[in-house]
């Protein structure tokens, strides 16, 4: 949908990754396909944005402005963090993480059906 795909490839040591690819990113890859379609919901809930440029640790200023569910979902797809670490992290409680995580989830479904609808592949 809109050129934005997660492509699940098998590696030359035999590992299975799954990769989020979109028009201007550069692509990412991911060990698991929950944390590949969680950054690609982000993608869609930002209307896109670009990771050049802020570092191993940093998040693009889309994502920040965004709101807090949609960094916390972000901060989810690092392959470092879970629930537990993001709430200790923004002082709250992992359900609540889960709570913001399945709301921004929702609402990139809700964009897609939105794109599906107007007839935008």
């Amino acid at each position: 949908m809109l050129d934005v795909r997660i492509v699940e490839r098998t590696t030359d040591d035999g590992e299975t990754v799954y990769r989020f690819e979109a028009p201007n990113h550069k692509g990412k890859e991911f060990a698991d396909p929950d944390a590949a379609e969680l950054y690609a919901d982000v993608y869609f809930d930002v209307n896109g944005f670009v990771e050049e440029g802020v570092g191993e640790r940093g998040v693009p200023i889309e994502v920040v402005q965004a709101g807090r569910d949609t960094l916390i979902a972000y901060l989810l797809t690092w392959p470092t963090t879970d629930a537990d670490w993001v709430a200790s992290f923004s002082g709250r409680r992992p359900e609540k993480i889960r709570r913001y995580s399945r709301r921004l989830q929702e609402r990139a479904e809700s964009i897609r059906e939105k794109i599906v609808a107007q007839g935008v592949d």
